[in-house]
């Protein structure tokens, strides 16, 4: 399978951002600078398309950002996230992510950055703008009685989701973990497809490595255990997350309503297991799809999930698995969950990954499991 080296179009982005980075405020014209295919924008534009960053145009706002939609002089409409905390440590690391990184990737379902803006004060970053928003918002929708997101549309939406982690994590040299991967940081573009996004905290790895220890950062509820115990991420984290995508698109429920007290003891995942196991599945499916679905495809759907959210990281499949059983119903996600569907019953009471030194979580100023919130990050 063929590679994108990231290594050396860094390297060259390197030289391009420190020719920018002298311009402030008050630069109303100079050169433009590229980093690779992007744009350096002056502030006088920025301004200009948001109108001054009028409130009215606020499309939402996360751990590190607000974004706002912008008209070009061209007509093109964008989104312009800007960044909050620009200076601390954790602000400019964020920053410095999205444009060294994420804009040298190219993929139909990872939202790719058009370009940037630095100043004495601001960090901007220009993005496509995406017309159908956010998969959490849209799954709240409805057109003539019927929610936008119909089951064929979920479907879709999580094989897209899928195509853009492979990519990431198989197709990156090094390997790209995106660490916060939710429903409300997919987007849809015109035709619904996904469009993974909020690469703020991702974390690279080479392909000979199986994980790192890192801060512990992301959304609570999403955090895997080896995560959050030990600081171990690896592209299990991902899969993890994508577990709980997938049980988003199948209930309707949004991020923090998946961990409220409405349902039995030992949770989400649980009470999913003992609903399939039951045959009861109806009583998990967003009701509003009102029966308008396939139910072999919803019990498929359910086991993916249940498997992308083994306690074991080494039990979850790769985002390559996830996406060939999205895509054809081979009997395989029937075959590996009669294999693992009893592990957690069976697992260890010192898992392996508990054997590491646990992380300090103390150590990192960027170290978002400090927050009280339950949601840590939003679409950015």
């Amino acid at each position: 399978m063929p590679f994108f080296s990231l290594s050396s179009a860094t390297a060259l982005g390197w030289v391009a951002w420190s020719r920018g980075a002298n311009y402030g405020v008050e630069d109303e014209i100079g050169p433009e600078i590229y980093l690779g295919h992007l744009k350096q924008f002056m502030i006088k534009e920025i301004k200009e398309a948001t109108n001054n960053f009028d409130r009215r145009n606020i499309l939402g706002q996360g751990g590190f950002g607000i974004v706002y939609k912008g008209r070009l002089r061209d007509g093109t409409i964008v989104a312009v996230k800007r960044m909050k905390d620009c200076f601390s440590v954790c602000g400019d690391d964020q920053f410095h992510t999205e444009v060294e990184v994420i804009s040298l990737i190219v993929h139909r379902n990872l939202l790719r950055l058009t370009g940037f803006c630095i100043t004495d004060t601001e960090r901007l970053l220009v993005y496509p703008f995406m017309p159908n928003g956010t998969v959490s918002s849209k799954l709240q929708e409805y057109v003539g009685g019927k929610p936008t997101l119909d089951w064929t549309r979920r479907r879709k939406i999580a094989l897209g989701a899928a195509r853009g982690l492979v990519y990431l994590h198989e197709q990156c040299d090094p390997k790209i973990i995106h660490r916060d991967i939710k429903a409300s940081n997919v987007l849809l573009d015109e035709y619904f497809e996904a469009v993974v996004a909020d690469f703020g905290l991702v974390k690279l790895l080479d392909h000979g490595e199986s994980h790192a220890v890192t801060a512990v950062r992301g959304t609570m509820g999403r955090i895997p255990p080896e995560y959050l115990m030990t600081g171990q991420t690896s592209e299990k984290t991902d899969v993890y997350g994508f577990g709980f995508l997938l049980i988003e698109l199948i209930t309707g429920r949004k991020t923090m309503e998946l961990h409220e007290d409405e349902y039995q003891e030992g949770g989400i995942l649980d009470w999913a297991k003992e609903l399939l196991e039951g045959n009861k599945l109806r009583s998990f499916v967003d009701s509003r799809l009102r029966d308008n679905y396939v139910i072999a495809e919803l019990e498929e759907m359910v086991k993916i999930a249940l498997l992308c959210t083994m306690y074991n990281p080494d039990q979850r499949p790769s985002m390559a698995e996830i996406a060939g059983m999205l895509q054809e119903s081979d009997g395989s996600v029937v075959e590996k969950w009669e294999t693992l569907k009893d592990a957690e019953r069976s697992k260890p009471s010192t898992p392996e990954f508990m054997l590491s030194s646990p992380v300090n979580f103390a150590s990192d100023e960027c170290n978002s499991i400090q927050l009280e919130a339950v949601e840590l990050s939003g679409p950015r």
